[in-house]
């Protein structure tokens, strides 16, 4: 077999060459720059912005956007669509660094695409009818799932259907379509899922054929452009004060879907240019926001991005004058010199602690604090839409409160920090291409820091400085950033704000140095194109961030409580784990300044936080803000008491979509809470599952961004479900469930049921919407 296998490439290779040299005999040889200045379209063909827009939104980027979309064909922009698909997977382990390939950034033209090894999935040689038919990818899977739609009911027994999370990729450029086409009929687009409508299928197919026509988004209000040159003059002062204060927030604020409330729904991102605001944007594109951008002088720009907003990776932040005026106050009114601007050598630019030494901490400790929700969804999203590698380090349900950010507490960290600066490096500082042996460095480092943090703690401690509830940021009363709660759904997670959910797995005391420390990791020195090396060390410091974390947490609990809650938390912990972990009180060996009454001293610490919180805590959440009659919110209350083995038989994360008898639908999400021993080991999680402890939660609106599941449900049968569900006792019982309740894959009302859901979403929550990613749909 193994001598067969050069002969079979060698075969394959020779079939893809003479249908190359078919389809150029019969309609000229490829132009890659011919979509780099698209035309409009003639009166009568479909335009792309009111008719073909909305279907690529509603049915294509549910798989095809961000780097998990199959083939890196990412749809939500027509550059996207021109830049077209390539084979070499975003996700994988690597001994040395992969070249970037984030669209918009490390390419402009088409050309350039096809030199970085993409393929178009568009006709791009002569433009007629028949060539941008046959000569096209995406005309022709269209094509084919009309041909051969599938089944309408049942699970799909297609053995030729693949739908695991890291199954192999077969993308094929025009040139092989008529091979692959022949050996796998039923993968026509979209994938595994309801062919399109024929009215759907006829306005991207006339589209198609008519050369796939486009015209410039309209343009911006001037109300906007006058903010947008507000914001650029105030990002591109000369001093050094100005321009250091700018790099902070770009470095923060990059990944940020920024817009302004006279212009919902379009959205901005801040980037780094050549050219100073009033000139066209000139890029600078590198792996790192922080890396050198090889020229005298950077401008910052507020670039408008017209793809399709996607959930997993939609992180907005507001922009308006009160924001702009806070910022000035906060970076450039205060009393402090400049010397010097730092440089971007990377053992400088990774380390945010002496980069921006010179700034104020209360001014970069309220940047992030102030928006955490944000803040902490960079960490969990970043720009690589899912799974970054530290996810599993996490558990499923956590509460996450922060430091007050007083005067007090800003010389503690100053202090801190000015002490163990010498040991505050972070991995982002070995760039892409990092030793698999080098977590042992930060291993050391990471012991350093917090014996000197123990040390200060310890001294002030003696001074008579223990936690209390005024240490616990109460959002200064308006703020419902104040407490947030992130559910981790496998490789993907979500922050939402308040305290949700009735008791998490653990719980994250968090301050300036931590959330700075994570974002330097997860976020800003994160390269999801980096080697096997570089994403391990990033997962294993990970590990010291969390414990960081939940330890700073358990401070608030009577020294003799600490150890238990600890112990639990990390059942069967490793031989390194339990000696980190033999003296829970070390790290910070005084009594806390709280008064507790109960037995239960961990329970009434979380009621204490809840409580004061409470002013600030958000509703929608809450079931009771569905809008469902009374008999509909108790059987949804039944599922969160659902727990052991029947949660653990329930997907990660499903959406009900209930209507009731009268009044609006309402979108709930059903989250699944899974338990482990402990989170502290890299591999085999299975083994450390608990499925016995296994819950679910119950929520309003949507939660995450890539649900497993759908339930149709009415005020008839809401009970009947929550009752169905608790009972769950084998996979073939979840299967009876889906049966009665669900929405296939097969399902007709799938794409309708997908369109109601996200109609309702936006309508409740415009700026927290985004196109759910359907591609993780079960197949039960």
């Amino acid at each position: 077999m193994r001598k067969l296998a050069p002969l079979l490439f060698l075969f394959l290779a020779a079939c893809t060459t003479i249908a190359t040299l078919r389809l150029d005999d019969r309609f000229g040889l490829p132009d890659p720059t011919r979509y780099d200045h698209p035309r409009a379209g003639s009166t009568g063909m479909p335009d792309y912005w009111n008719d073909v827009r909305p279907v690529l939104d509603q049915r294509c980027v549910q798989c095809h956007a961000c780097s998990d979309a199959p083939c890196q064909l990412n749809l939500t922009s027509y550059s996207g669509l021109t830049r077209g698909a390539n084979p070499t997977e975003v996700y994988a382990n690597r001994l040395l660094a992969g070249t970037p390939t984030r669209l918009g950034i490390d390419a402009q033209t088409t050309a350039d695409w096809r030199k970085l090894g993409f393929f178009p999935v568009l006709n791009e040689r002569q433009p007629t009818p028949q060539a941008n038919r046959e000569a096209g990818v995406m005309y022709r899977l269209l094509a084919m799932k009309q041909e051969h739609p599938g089944p309408s009911a049942g699970q799909l027994t297609d053995d030729d259907l693949d739908f695991s999370l890291d199954r192999s990729q077969v993308c094929v450029p025009a040139e092989g379509l008529d091979e692959y086409t022949r050996r796998h009929p039923t993968r026509g687009m979209p994938f595994g899922l309801p062919p399109l409508s024929a009215k759907e299928h006829q306005t991207l197919a006339r589209w198609i054929e008519a050369g796939a026509p486009y015209r410039p988004a309209p343009p911006l209000p001037a109300s906007i452009d006058r903010q947008i040159a507000d914001w650029e003059n105030f990002l591109n002062g000369d001093d050094n004060k100005s321009q250091l204060a700018a790099r902070y927030i770009y470095e923060h604020w990059y990944l940020a879907h920024l817009w302004f409330a006279e212009s919902p729904g379009r959205y901005f991102e801040l980037v780094r240019s050549r050219t100073p605001p009033g000139k066209p944007i000139d890029l600078i594109a590198t792996r790192r926001p922080y890396d050198d951008p090889a020229t005298d002088r950077v401008w910052y720009r507020l670039q408008y991005n017209e793809a399709t907003v996607v959930a997993k990776t939609h992180m907005p932040l507001q922009l308006d004058a009160k924001l702009l005026a806070k910022l000035r106050q906060s970076f450039l009114t205060p009393s402090y010199t400049v010397a010097s601007l730092p440089g971007y050598e990377p053992t400088i630019a990774a380390n945010p602690f002496v980069t921006f030494r010179d700034l104020p901490l209360q001014a970069r400790y309220r940047l992030m604090l102030e928006n955490a929700q944000f803040t902490l969804s960079n960490y969990m999203k970043g720009a690589v839409c899912r799974g970054q590698v530290a996810l599993n380090s996490i558990d499923d349900h956590i509460w996450v409160v922060f430091v007050a950010p007083n005067d007090k507490e800003s010389l503690l960290m100053q202090k801190l920090i000015d002490g163990a600066a010498p040991v505050l490096s972070l991995p982002g500082e070995l760039q892409s291409t990092t030793g698999l042996l080098a977590w042992r460095t930060y291993a050391d480092l990471e012991r350093k820091y917090l014996e000197s943090k123990r040390a200060l703690i310890k001294k002030l401690g003696k001074e008579g400085a223990r936690p209390t509830m005024a240490d616990i940021w109460d959002g200064d009363g308006s703020n419902p950033n104040a407490a947030l709660t992130v559910f981790r759904h496998f490789d993907s997670a979500s922050v939402e704000r308040g305290l949700l959910g009735d008791r998490p797995q653990t719980a994250f005391l968090m301050g300036y140095p931590l959330l700075e420390r994570m974002h330097y990791l997860l976020t800003a020195g994160f390269d999801v194109f980096g080697n096997v090396g570089h994403q391990l060390v990033t997962r294993l410091y990970m590990d010291f961030l969390r414990m960081e974390s939940e330890l700073n947490f358990l401070v608030f609990l009577p020294l003799k409580d600490r150890q238990a809650v600890l112990d639990h938390w990390y059942r069967k912990r490793s031989e390194p784990h339990n000696r980190y972990f033999a003296d829970a009180t070390a790290h910070f060996p005084e009594e806390s300044g709280i008064r507790f009454v109960s037995k239960n001293p961990l329970g009434e610490l979380y009621d204490k936080i809840n409580h004061r919180v409470a002013p600030v805590r958000e509703s929608y959440s809450e079931l009771n803000s569905s809008g469902l009659g009374v008999s509909a919110i108790s059987a949804l209350q039944q599922l969160n008491a659902i727990s052991g083995i029947a949660a653990s038989l329930m997907p990660e994360a499903s959406l009900l979509y209930v209507t009731p008898g009268t009044g609006k639908p309402a979108v709930i999400s059903l989250v699944r809470d899974s338990a482990h021993t402990n989170v502290a080991e890299l591999f085999d999680e299975e083994s450390r599952r608990l499925p016995s402890e296994d819950r679910l939660i119950a929520l309003n609106g949507v939660i995450g961004a890539y649900p497993n599941a759908i339930f149709v449900l009415d005020d008839q049968n809401l009970a009947s479900f929550a009752k169905a569900a608790g009972q769950l006792q084998s996979p073939a019982d979840f299967t009876a469930l889906v049966d009665r309740f669900g929405v296939r894959r097969s399902d007709p009302r799938f794409w309708p049921t997908s369109d109601a859901i996200h109609s309702r979403w936006r309508a409740d929550r415009p700026v927290d919407f985004g196109a759910l990613d359907l591609s993780r749909i079960e197949n039960n």
